[in-house]
């Protein structure tokens, strides 16, 4: 049963181009993994892979719409999903309506422990991006605060 999951918009406050250069390297997520985590993680420009407690999950980017969309799904993983990244211009100069979407093909019982975790930190996310644009976590990498 695929289940979906929509975050919600959050008003970033840098353009798409800036935001879209970001997530549009894999790379570039393989050092926000959190402090004390013991994680594997390799990525190159396509894919990211992660090792933890003997899970590995790997996703890689299938589409890039330069300064608006990037689609990316599972390509080993316990749980096929699909995700979208959205970067739409704002009503404001210089800032980006930011939103991302999932589906995952999860069983009912999966879909009951995890649904309510999966939205949650999809929302977290969203959150958390909204305020490392305006300076709100100083302990983020300086790379990610421009």
């Amino acid at each position: 049963m695929t289940a979906h999951y929509a975050s919600k918009h959050g008003l970033v406050s840098r353009r798409p181009e800036e935001l879209y250069m970001l997530f549009c390297d894999m790379r570039n997520f393989s050092r926000l993994a959190p402090e004390g985590v013991q994680a594997e993680i390799t990525a190159d420009y396509d894919s990211l892979s992660i090792v933890v407690q003997s899970f590995k999950i790997t996703v890689r980017i299938d589409e890039r719409r330069p300064y608006s969309l990037i689609r990316m799904s599972s390509a080993e993983s316990p749980v096929e999903f699909v995700g979208a990244i959205h970067f739409d211009s704002a009503v404001e100069p210089g800032k980006t309506d930011f939103s991302i979407v999932l589906d995952a093909n999860l069983n009912f019982m999966m879909k009951s422990m995890l649904g309510g975790k999966i939205q949650g930190a999809l929302d977290k996310a969203v959150d958390t991006l909204v305020d490392i644009s305006e300076g709100r976590m100083p302990d983020i990498p300086g790379g990610l605060r421009k």
